[in-house]
């Protein structure tokens, strides 16, 4: 499978340089050159399928015969070991868990095969180390920290903004150490984003450094969040109802691979890209105009992308052709009084505990169905509500039991380096 550069066409690379560079060398994303179709008789059999064989088969056309079946299968054996149930909710509302991996998020299984594939060319040779530069706004940093610790040839510097994430999460990315370095920014995530992509253009750097990015613009990490929804399909392939997913949305990686699969024959119906109050795609689906803006501080700090990266490749899946997008995905944005509102009445009414972010898919689904009561609707939970625990409580009356993993953590000392601006990076890089 060859990729090319959403900036240029005419740039090609194979899955192993996409993973080792990030980016394409005129910043731009990579995209599979071709989408292949899966049978029909595979969805028809989908529930004879082992969660690693179903994901074999979703994968292996974006390798092919770059890593070993044996390797991949290993790769893949590791990055889904854990499990990923759809929770009823009532008749036409489930609930897709994400969150039961080692950092309780679902930026776990893209992490980990991400780790697993670059592990896997260093090992192969002629690579030599390899840096992991990515930002985070939330669960990315934990994820890509936990994935890659330990990894030989692998050194990771992830860039988080102060004070805008959750103590757990911060906990998850600062107290690893080993080949682990935390950078905490005095700004916004748009802001240790664009740092990351600067310093990927950096000659300077790139001369004494190869970088990597972690984040769902390498295409290790952004395509194997296809796995997770052909394994909640199986769970509902049964069901005789149009089916929706409801997705909360920040930098749409996560989206975007659902997306791919539905493109691939996975019979999901419509996609919901539920959002806080940085709402830039709903605006544009509402105003066919794409307008970037500074993003805003919420209580679903994840989301809170003001120029979503992933974005692009949902173009260039739809071919750019927006009557035909608007036909496959809406979105709904929700601000924090609301989110807080239907977590509070979720938990009352079902005994259900939502994250922030689990609660925003809801409500963007509830308003989908109300348009649509003839669909089945699954919203995603795409992180623990004890990694936002003094929101959760506080919104729900209730102490809640902290798991052992997490609170393996919370008396470990933090070490971050703080840095204001480009400069302090590429110092620290370059240092």
């Amino acid at each position: 499978m060859q990729y090319f550069s959403l900036n240029n066409r005419e740039h090609t690379s194979n899955f192993e340089n996409a993973v080792l560079k990030g980016l394409a060398p005129d910043k731009g994303l990579y995209f599979p050159e071709k989408i292949i179709s899966l049978p029909k008789s595979f969805f028809k059999d989908i529930n004879g399928f082992s969660k690693v064989d179903l994901a074999f088969q979703v994968i292996k056309n974006y390798i092919g015969d770059e890593i070993p079946t044996s390797e991949l299968t290993s790769i893949i054996e590791h990055t889904l070991d854990f499990d990923f149930p759809v929770v009823p909710i009532n008749e036409n509302i489930g609930v897709l868990e994400l969150f039961h991996g080692p950092t309780m998020a679902f930026k776990d299984v893209g992490a980990r095969f991400m780790a697993g594939s670059l592990g896997y060319f260093i090992k192969k040779g002629n690579v030599g180390n390899v840096t992991v530069l990515v930002a985070t706004s939330g669960d990315t940093g934990g994820a890509v920290a936990n994935g890659f610790l330990g990894v030989e040839g692998i050194d990771v510097v992830i860039l988080y903004p102060k004070g805008k994430v959750s103590e757990i999460q911060e906990k998850q990315l600062t107290t690893l150490g080993q080949n682990i370095i935390a950078l905490e920014v005095d700004g916004t995530f748009d802001e240790c984003q664009d740092m990351v992509k600067q310093a990927f253009l950096d000659e300077e750097i790139q001369n004494q450094r190869q970088l990597t990015s972690a984040n769902s613009i390498n295409v290790a990490r952004w395509l194997p969040q296809m796995f997770y929804y052909f394994i909640a399909y199986q769970q509902l392939a049964e069901i005789d109802k149009k089916i929706a997913f409801s997705v909360p949305s920040g930098n749409f990686g996560n989206i975007c691979a659902g997306m791919l699969a539905v493109k691939m024959g996975l019979p999901i119906d419509h996609f919901i890209a539920s959002s806080n109050a940085n709402d830039v795609v709903g605006r544009y689906l509402n105003s066919e105009k794409y307008e970037p803006k500074p993003s805003v501080s919420t209580i679903s700090n994840a989301m809170d992308v003001g120029n979503p990266s992933n974005f692009i490749r949902i173009m260039e899946l739809f071919e750019k052709d927006f009557k035909d997008l608007k036909g496959h995905l809406s979105s709904y944005s929700f601000s924090d009084d609301l989110t807080k509102k239907a977590m509070k009445e979720m938990f009352d009414e079902t005994g259900y505990v939502m994250d922030p972010h689990g609660a925003v898919g809801y409500l963007g689904l509830q308003e989908f169905l109300k348009k649509n009561p003839d669909y089945y609707g699954t919203f995603l939970e795409t992180a623990h509500p004890v990694k936002f625990l003094e929101t959760v409580e506080k919104v729900i009356g209730k102490n809640m039991e902290i798991p052992l993993s997490i609170q393996a953590i919370l008396n470990k000392e933090k070490i971050s380096f703080s840095i204001i601006n480009y400069a302090d990076l590429k110092a620290h890089l370059l240092g």
